[in-house]
């Protein structure tokens, strides 16, 4: 005996629900538990229950072999929980696990449920994506950045207009695949499997026409290399290493689906400071110890200038100090870092008779004091 729990509580409806209550049922769960929204281990197995019952339970006469023998009439289908995905979905008469999904949620491009096209899938190919670097400075990151770039891509052929076809002509209706660039193959297992793939037709490879004169500029390919200008907006507190994402600026495929431009950030380091966490900056400052002794006012360069800096007396080597708010914007939040500034003891190298006895001297009262 069978140890399948039961179709229909599987999906949880009643053994009379109509062919709309269990397409309903089914589009709940199999969103509850697809893998790619679900990471629990057993979401997976669950997911595959939940295909196999739907797959039976929407097909009529799967169902009504399943209502009179039980899960018996059924496993020479699906052989327990080793089905295939795409065996089970063809197998209701869909090109495969995308196209069941394209169905229910109205053929969802990118935006959708998950960024993508529904579940990463899409029944015509998306155009390649374009990676653009972009080296940006450290002014850049403070006031953000806006410039028009060129960017080279494919894209649809300006003359013939993307058809592939000569100026003048037009491409023809594939006759095979009656435009739909695809073929329906259909082939039994048994008695009690038959199953359905949709494959790219082989005469127009895919594409529902035959071109018979191609372009020259072409070559009836129907794309062409193009140079587009594309505005790009930095704004400020990027750090290095960050991407954009910008929807539909990459190149665009046959089936005249848009890539993406990924505008990818490289922020160069700066001679004068050292970018912290939290939008600070630190800055070296070599000082006198008189200064650090005596105390002093000092004049420091920042990201935007220069501010004036205190160096109270008594102040140690090494010091941190800080001019505050002066560092960078930070990124997502309001507000800027600091600039911080650490105190480095500039020695004296050279030294004269006097400036040698005025420093002995200055060592015994130091002493003295000490």
């Amino acid at each position: 005996m069978s140890s399948k729990r039961d179709y229909y509580e599987v999906l949880g409806v009643q053994k009379g629900a109509s062919k709309e209550e269990i397409k309903n049922a089914y589009r709940k769960l199999a969103l509850q538990y697809h893998p790619d929204r679900n990471k629990d281990k057993a979401a997976e197995e669950k997911f595959k229950e939940i295909s196999e019952a739907y797959a039976v339970l929407s097909d009529d006469e799967k169902r009504k072999r399943y209502d009179t023998y039980g899960h018996v009439g059924q496993e020479e289908v699906f052989r327990g929980s080793e089905a295939n995905f795409d065996e089970i979905f063809r197998d209701m008469g869909f090109g495969g696990f995308r196209d069941i999904f394209e169905q229910f949620f109205g053929g969802a491009r990118r935006g959708g449920f998950f960024g993508e096209d529904l579940f990463g899938f899409g029944g015509r190919r998306k155009g390649r994506d374009i990676i653009y670097d972009m080296e940006l400075t450290l002014e850049d990151v403070l006031r953000g950045r806006k410039e028009e770039v060129d960017v080279p891509r494919m894209g649809r052929c300006g003359e013939c207009g993307g058809t592939g076809a000569a100026p003048g002509t037009k491409p023809r209706k594939c006759t095979v695949c009656d435009g739909q660039g695809q073929t329906r193959r259909v082939y039994s297992q048994n008695r009690f499997s038959t199953f359905v793939t949709m494959e790219p037709c082989r005469t127009c490879q895919g594409r529902g026409q035959i071109v018979e004169r191609p372009c020259g500029n072409c070559q009836g390919a129907g794309m062409a290399r193009q140079v587009k200008k594309i505005k790009l907006e930095i704004p400020p507190g990027v750090e290095d290493g960050m991407a954009f994402q910008m929807r539909g600026e990459g190149e665009i495929s046959d089936s005249g689906i848009p890539g993406d431009l990924v505008v990818r950030l490289h922020v160069q380091p700066d001679p004068r400071f050292e970018r912290l966490e939290d939008g600070h900056l630190l800055y070296n400052l070599d000082v006198k110890f008189t200064d650090l002794a005596l105390g002093t006012e000092l004049k420091v360069p920042t990201i935007e200038g220069h501010e004036k800096l205190k160096i109270p007396q008594g102040t140690a080597a090494n010091a941190i100090l800080k001019v505050k708010g002066k560092g960078l914007p930070r990124y997502g939040r309001s507000g800027r870092g600091d600039q911080l500034v650490k105190i480095n003891v500039k020695v004296p190298t050279k030294l004269n008779d006097r400036l040698k006895s005025l420093l002995k001297e200055l060592d015994r009262e130091l002493d003295d004091d000490i």
